[in-house]
């Protein structure tokens, strides 16, 4: 497959793109050419086997970028997103698939993932595994189609919602999108027995409201969407990860929890509002998604929060919040008069993700011609 690889690295044209024989036009700017070049320069020094196609003597003079393969022993070489004409390649045995997942969701970039395999056991395995916002499977990876393969990243690629997607446009507007719901009842367990420990702290209508948001909650929703013959597009709502909550009162620290766990999050409150003691006995199935922080420094990334307060608590909070590591965290706020009366002050639709699926079909399992190479 490498030799394929370089061997069309050899076919490219560079140039203005104003010439429709050109494959490969310049990067943004020159500082985002400088970024590429010194990885290319960093990547020879720890002496990463490096192809790359020269420029010519049009393009020299513009910001653009040869494009490269580079060789690297593992993506711990990595250090930061490469947004430019460069592809690195990572051999590993089939036994180190899972750790190769796993490294490639600690780089906390999740914007496009592409596979290719004739096992549907793997892509079972991988696509369950990849935290990216845009999957494709035995096709290539760009190309987006409005309608149907919604386009938009996970972690540091991006928060949402993803463009062409049934929840765009509910983030242009005043009142707050509505997911696309199940087709069946969710049936979360940890949400129920949340709802029946706050029945039996007397806290009857916030105990109903659980169960009402365990009845209209969209995580696990999976939509066939339109497409041409020969492909299969999906669109699935996924548990965001672990959001933080920044309560003052107890009905604002259920309102959240409810919020978080009806739509399969885990937690992180914020240890100085001084509420350990309002959940003392939660049910051991939703205690172990409950953490307590006291350095929100140290314990980020988080992948959203809940603020309870008026407008300066939420800036204040908000500001601490966007100075944490990490990817943007979608922060969501709520005074005490809103979640004293309200069960959706907060939008469940703000605490998913949304990954778009889509699978070449005619493929017959992959591209028979690279597996046979080697």
């Amino acid at each position: 497959m490498l030799a394929m690889l370089k061997g069309a690295l050899k076919q490219l044209s560079i140039g203005c793109t104003d010439k429709i024989k050109i494959d490969i036009g310049p990067v943004i700017t020159d500082e985002a050419k400088r970024v590429i070049d010194n990885h290319i320069e960093s990547m020879r020094r720890l002496g990463r086997k490096v192809d790359q196609l020269p420029l010519g003597p049009e393009p020299a003079n513009g910001t653009f970028v040869g494009p490269t393969i580079i060789e690297i022993e593992s993506l711990r070489d990595l250090t930061r997103e490469v947004f430019g004409p460069v592809l690195h390649v990572v051999r590993y045995k089939r036994d180190d698939l899972e750790r190769l997942i796993g490294d490639i969701n600690a780089t906390g970039y999740g914007l496009t993932f592409g596979l290719h395999t004739r096992l549907d056991e793997t892509i079972a395995y991988v696509t369950d595994r990849i935290r990216v916002g845009n999957i494709y499977i035995n096709r290539n990876v760009i190309g987006a189609v409005v309608g149907a393969q919604p386009f938009g990243g996970r972690g540091l690629s991006g928060t949402g919602p993803k463009a062409g997607g049934p929840l765009y446009l509910g983030r242009l507007v005043d009142s707050a999108p509505t997911p696309p719901l199940r087709s069946s009842t969710y049936s979360d367990a940890v949400l129920a027995d949340f709802a029946q420990w706050l029945g039996k702290q007397g806290r009857n209508k916030l105990a109903q409201d659980a169960r009402d948001a365990g009845r209209v909650s969209p995580p696990g929703l999976v939509v066939d969407m339109p497409g041409p013959v020969g492909e299969r597009n999906t669109y699935a709502l996924h548990p965001r990860g672990r959001v933080l909550l920044a309560p003052q009162t107890e009905v604002g620290l259920y309102r959240q929890l409810t919020a978080a766990l009806a739509t399969g999050n885990e937690v992180a409150i914020d240890a100085t509002c001084l509420l350990q003691a309002s959940l003392a006995t939660l049910p051991p199935s939703v205690a172990v998604r409950v953490t307590w922080s006291k350095d929100w420094q140290s314990d980020a990334p988080f992948a959203g929060a809940l603020i309870e307060g008026d407008a300066e608590r939420t800036k204040v909070v908000a500001q601490k919040i966007a100075a944490l590591p990490g990817p943007l965290v979608v922060v969501q706020a709520a005074t005490w008069q809103e979640l004293k009366s309200s069960a959706t002050a907060y939008c469940a639709a703000w605490l998913l993700e949304e990954v778009s699926t889509s699978i070449n079909t005619t493929a017959a399992g992959g591209n028979a011609s690279l597996m046979t190479i080697g």
